[in-house]
């Protein structure tokens, strides 16, 4: 039986989270939630301006006309974790430079739904309990669902949905992401759940969601994140087919600055793709579905990811470190500049698609982009470890520093004085029109519960309020 074979096998019986769920484990962004009266900053929008052909303070080249970006679909179904130490002294900035290249357009459509996958019974001895330095950092508060006005459904997934909300107290609008604790339970998730929540309580970052709040009754838990109205990555990027040059590198940019914090952190993200990235209201990313993502100071070995974006010593079934994320961030890469990911065919197997990761590159039917580009996709996709981009002596160094990069101004860009290529369309506060309808529930008869509660002990710390 080849190793493909039995990875196929293998797979058939791991957990699976269906793509067109994005919200129901995320998050977006409005402004900041508390459980009193605590008034919050709010973002300013910014203005968006079509006039240079360079990545800096300036505008961004408005290469595609996205007038007809709305609505978007909802795509994963996780959530999103992150970790902050309220300094960013600690991301290198090693390319100071104005300016980016332009790029071609063009593409071809993708598959609509993507397939998470993750080994449940490895993960109930693999994923360990986050270390101490994890645990609430900030003060624990009182959140009831009572705090809320419940808007509309974002999103649905396995253990339960998200829903726009808006707060009593500051009139502000939040993603809430319900959990039903009998399915987390049943399908040995507590681990998962409960570390999601833990980092989301330490982390923040420009570019990674927030956790404003968490909180549990009899029967669910609840986190409060931020609300980014802009929908989906992947929505923007099937509609535009591809994306020129210098907005793929944009957003590579910004997601390679969060996946080099989250490393700092010794977080493995472990599920990068245009559905997880959403897009806040001034254009700028926000990551979300931290589902998959684990604290790691050395290696792991768990089976998880989105099949086309799975590195290949996950598929051999070896160890493997953060590079994984690297070898991730060249797919998406690749997939920005070509519509498609690189392994793709029309009804391609399993089968076939671990074995063209295995061989490589060289399966890969390139486009028409940037030599630039292409090589830096080459080097993050290089299946050796050892001799991968952002697993060298430099670190991510080598990333920030590589050629296609070279006029991004690192600086700038993490402190959102770059405008976005692309600024959704937004009608005003608690606009959800990026998302689709979903069929919305009776919340009085499925949250609140105050009845027995058979799985309190398993969620102990499951409370949090962000000052």
């Amino acid at each position: 039986m080849s190793m493909f074979k039995r990875m196929t096998d293998k797979l058939g019986h791991l957990q699976v989270s269906s793509p067109k769920h994005s919200h129901a484990n995320l998050a977006a962004t409005g402004g900041a939630v508390s459980a009193t009266s605590t008034a919050l900053p709010a973002s300013p929008a910014s203005s968006y301006a079509s006039t240079t052909n360079t990545l800096s303070t300036s505008a961004y080249p408005y290469a595609q006309d996205c007038s007809a970006y709305q609505r978007g679909s909802i795509s994963t179904e996780r959530t999103s974790l992150s970790r902050y130490s309220n300094n960013n002294s600690n991301i290198p900035k090693p390319v100071p430079a104005p300016g980016f290249v332009s790029g071609g357009s063009g593409g071809a459509g993708a598959p609509a739904q993507r397939k998470d996958w993750s080994n449940r019974e490895e993960s109930m001895y693999v994923e360990d309990e986050l270390p101490a330095r994890f645990l609430p950092l900030r003060p624990k508060g009182s959140y009831r669902l009572s705090d809320f006005i419940i808007q509309r459904t974002l999103g649905t997934g396995s253990f339960g949905r998200v829903h726009l909300v808006r707060s009593k107290h500051n009139l502000r609008f939040y993603a809430i992401k319900v959990m039903g604790k009998e399915k987390i339970v049943r399908t040995k998730q507590v681990s998962h759940t409960r570390n999601e929540q833990r980092m989301l309580c330490a982390v923040q970052h420009p570019f990674i969601i927030n956790l404003w709040g968490a909180f549990q009754d009899s029967t669910n838990l609840y986190m409060v994140m931020d609300f980014v109205p802009g929908g989906e990555l992947f929505t923007l990027l099937r509609r535009s087919n591809r994306f020129p040059d210098p907005v793929a590198k944009f957003y590579a940019a910004e997601v390679a600055l969060a996946l080099n914090y989250l490393h700092g952190l010794d977080i493995i993200y472990r599920d990068l793709k245009p559905e997880n990235i959403l897009l806040n209201f001034d254009g700028h990313i926000k990551i979300a579905d931290f589902g998959f993502a684990r604290w790691c100071e050395t290696t792991v070995w768990t089976l998880c990811g989105t099949p086309d974006y799975l590195a290949p010593e996950i598929i051999g079934n070896a160890r493997y470190n953060k590079s994984v994320d690297w070898y991730a961030l060249g797919v998406l890469t690749f997939e920005m500049l070509s519509g498609l990911p690189p392994f793709h065919e029309p009804d391609i197997t399993p089968v076939k698609l671990y074995e063209k990761i295995t061989i490589g590159p060289a399966c890969i039917k390139w486009p028409e982009i940037h030599p630039n580009a292409k090589d830096l996709i080459l080097k993050l996709m290089e299946a050796d470890p050892s001799r991968r981009y952002g697993n060298l002596r430099h670190g991510a160094g080598d990333v920030f520093a590589h050629r296609w990069f070279s006029e991004v101004d690192w600086d700038k860009l993490r402190d959102r004085e770059i405008q976005a290529p692309y600024l959704p369309r937004i009608n005003g506060d608690g606009d959800a029109s990026a998302f689709e309808r979903y069929p919305e529930i009776d919340a009085s008869m499925h949250y609140g519960g105050f009845g027995p509660d058979p799985y309190g002990g398993q969620f102990p710390d499951f409370e949090y309020t962000a000052v």
